[in-house]
């Protein structure tokens, strides 16, 4: 009876007509290795084979079939594919470990602590989480400190921004001018008097300098407001 051949779920199978070759992966990091390519030299002899029937045809044609056939069944499973598997699993074990925690097969180099035994998804490296809860910490205390900050000062909340130009139709900035062309991004609104538009930018700095915030949004145009001032009526 054949010996049972040791697998896991960590690899692949890159073997081709010429051999076989095995990739074993890490299962925390995705690292992996290649076990050496494992060259079979019944395929190789039976490629000349083939060969020598495709001329000669007959008997020799015939064989070139098995061959293939052969070759077929090869790919799924076979004794010399058992063989170089298990040869490729004792090439390739040494670069692993198998977590007692989670089951999973981890590379030595990188994923594995050595001083507790288990791989470092369950048992963290001490310097490393320290690592990360300082970065994490610090993370958090910049969020709060610049959430403490106001940011919005020169900022004009109160006129609905506009994201794209409508003097070039391209993508604006911010800002009061779009800089690609120079059009004004201000929202214009339009005086109740003589039907002009305007800016409500130019309407709050001109009514705030005149003594009188508020009476645009009373419904006030600004020539309504500059005729009355001028004749005592606000």
């Amino acid at each position: 009876m054949a010996d049972s051949v040791p697998f896991t779920d960590n690899f692949s199978d890159l073997s081709n007509t010429q051999g076989y070759q095995f990739e074993f992966r890490c299962e925390r990091c995705g690292n992996g290795f290649r076990s050496a390519f494992q060259r079979d030299n019944i395929e190789t002899g039976r490629s000349v084979l083939r060969a020598v029937g495709s001329f000669f045809g007959g008997t020799l044609r015939d064989l070139s079939n098995s061959a293939d056939q052969w070759r077929y069944d090869r790919a799924t499973n076979s004794p010399a594919k058992d063989k170089a598997l298990a040869a490729a699993v004792e090439e390739i074990t040494p670069s692993f470990r198998q977590c007692r925690g989670c089951g999973d097969w981890m590379c030595h180099d990188q994923c594995w602590n050595e001083e507790i035994g288990q791989c470092l998804r369950c048992s963290p490296s001490v310097a490393e989480e320290i690592s990360r809860a300082q970065a994490s910490a610090q993370r958090d205390q910049i969020w709060e400190q610049a959430r403490e900050k106001d940011w919005t000062a020169d900022l004009d909340i109160d006129t609905r921004a506009k994201v794209t130009c409508p003097g070039c139709g391209l993508k604006a900035d911010g800002g009061k001018f779009c800089s690609s062309c120079g059009t004004s991004l201000a929202l214009k609104v339009t005086c109740g008097g003589c039907g002009n538009p305007f800016s409500r930018a130019f309407a709050r700095s001109w009514l705030g300098e005149i003594g009188a915030p508020g009476s645009l949004s009373a419904g006030v145009s600004p020539t309504t407001f500059l005729t009355s001032s001028a004749l005592g009526g606000f």
